[in-house]
């Protein structure tokens, strides 16, 4: 994968898994189309950043969902049309308005359990929801499956690190295809947080467990002159 040449390697740095992973998400799982409705947990992260500006590039529309107001500013710097703070707020209720009671055609989550019962409410009929991670956990109780096919909601989970090398070469290829030249002309741009020395690795992991981060943290280790392929 190219570097673009508009950007820093500490920049490029922050391309690789994330936007990968919300490409395969959106494109490859969901096949998100122009005018759908998506809605993207944890907006603030790197694949949340990332997944709002791939679905405003597809043509779709981007809610988020944030546990800060920094967090979801960025979100709608990004693209996305509604936002809500799932610390004091039900989501749920900012889907159903935006969509005019229709619910999301596509949900990313990388929370699972504790969001289920407000993912329900807010899915369309037909809907895809795409889960990624179970920051919330992993325990569901009562008629979650009854609900599914009551919506036809299809449920589909997915890790990355799993995949074939055949399945990530392709990913990466569709990524460099359709994506990476957006990087070139700035319609897509990585968001990097902080950037840290490789002498200061632990003040980026304490960073990144106090999830105050917006976007990715970057470690640097040395230095580079020439730029070389991700």
């Amino acid at each position: 994968m190219p570097v673009p040449a508009n950007l820093a390697l500490s920049d490029a740095a922050a391309i690789p898994e994330v936007w990968l992973t919300a490409y395969q998400l959106l494109h490859l799982l969901a096949g998100v189309k122009s005018r759908e409705c998506v809605l993207v947990h944890a907006a603030g992260s790197g694949v949340g950043t990332a997944a709002i500006q791939l679905a405003k590039l597809a043509g779709a529309r981007a809610l988020a969902t944030a546990g800060s107001q920094e967090k979801l500013d960025m979100a709608e710097k990004m693209g996305a049309e509604g936002t809500a703070n799932y610390k004091n707020e039900d989501f749920s209720e900012m889907v159903l308005k935006k969509t005019n009671g229709a619910g999301a055609n596509i949900i990313l989550d990388c929370v699972g359990s504790s969001f289920v019962d407000k993912n329900l409410a807010s899915i369309a009929t037909d809907g895809r929801w795409i889960l990624y991670g179970l920051l919330g956990g992993a325990n569901v109780e009562g008629r979650f499956l009854g609900a599914l096919l009551r919506k036809r909601i299809s449920l589909i989970a997915t890790t990355l690190r799993s995949r074939s090398l055949e399945y990530k070469k392709h990913l990466v290829e569709a990524f460099s295809q359709h994506a990476l030249p957006s990087f070139h002309t700035e319609t897509l741009k990585p968001v990097v947080d902080t950037i840290f020395k490789i002498a200061d690795i632990q003040q980026a992991h304490l960073m990144m467990e106090s999830n105050k981060n917006i976007g990715k943290i970057v470690v640097e280790v040395r230095k580079e002159n020439v730029k070389d392929e991700l």
